[in-house]
Order: C-alpha cells, then structure tokens, then sequence
C-alpha cells in the first residue's frame, strides 16, 4: 500500500488532518475515500462545501482554502495498526508542516488524532483553548468514519463551527500584522 499525497498550501483557511490513509484511499489515491466514510457528506451538511464532493474530488479544496494531510502515511486498515513510533514521527512530521505552510485552522478528523498529536488526554469538540502551535487554531472534530456511532446530523453540527471561525481567525491574524 502506498501513501496518498497531501493536498495543502500556504495559508488554508483550513486544514484537515486525519489518522492515516484508509485502504481504499491508498488504492485510490485520494482522501477520505472508503465508501464508509461519511466526511464529504459532513462538509456539505455543515454548509463548509456548496455541494458534496466526491473523493475524487478532494484537490478541488484548495482552491476553497481547505487542505488534507494525515498524521501518519501509512495506509492501514484502521487506525489501532498504528505503532506509537510511527505517531512519534508523524506528528514531528505535521508540526513541521503546520509551522511552513501556517494554515488558519487545522481540524483534527477524530479526537484521538489530536490527542496523538497534542499529547492532552482531556479534549472537548470544537476550538482548543491553547494552541500547540501560536498563532494556528486547533480544531477537534469527530471521526467522520462510519464505525462512530455519532449521527451524522449531530457530527455536522460540531463543523458548521468551521465557516462561522474562519472570518473570526482572519480578523485576528490581520490585527496582528497591524
């Protein structure tokens, strides 16, 4: 199985962040692309997207401000395949990459990935109150996997956050420059 490639750039308004590349992604070469998967549907129930996109899709974002990366490369079955060296290097990995291209706001795709990444225990949904990058919002979101219970109503909800916290960030940013 081979690693999908990332889709950012400089500046996102956000980045997604996931565990590690599904099977299917790495088939396909694209994120979030298990069939299960319900991602593409929560970005357009959360009114992130004007439409659902398809997996295929997923490098028209950029062109939104929205940007895909994982915190491991390598493509599992699911994510307790991960090795606690690999979440050690990957999350070395992500915080170089935050730091050079500095999205507005990394959503973290699960709360287990921002605790891997962050290293906190104790998360809430939604914005954290303390970056562990200055200057780069921490998002945590639910799974968008089928496996979580959660309805996905509930799971949008918890992303609508996402567009209402962009101008808020934009603003703060721009004051800083001042």
């Amino acid at each position: 199985m081979k690693p999908i490639p990332d889709h950012i750039k400089e500046n996102l308004d956000v980045l997604f962040v996931g565990f590690n590349p599904s099977i299917r992604s790495s088939e396909t070469g694209h994120h979030f692309a298990n069939p299960t998967n319900r991602f593409w549907s929560i970005l357009y129930k959360a009114g992130i997207t004007d439409r659902k996109y398809l997996p295929t899709e997923d490098f028209k974002l950029l062109n939104l401000g929205y940007g895909f990366t994982n915190i491991v490369a390598r493509p599992t079955k699911n994510a307790k395949e991960i090795s606690s060296e690999e979440y050690r290097l990957g999350r070395e990995l992500l915080k170089a990459k935050i730091r050079t291209y500095r999205p507005k706001i990394i959503c973290f795709v699960g709360k287990g990935v921002y605790q891997e990444y962050s290293g906190r225990k104790n998360v809430q949904w939604g914005k954290q109150l303390i970056p562990v990058i200055s200057g780069v919002v921490d998002f945590v979101a639910p799974s968008s996997s089928g496996l979580v219970r959660m309805g996905i109503d509930d799971i949008a909800e918890i992303y609508s956050d996402l567009p209402k916290l962009i101008p808020v960030v934009n603003q703060q940013r721009h004051n800083s420059i001042l």
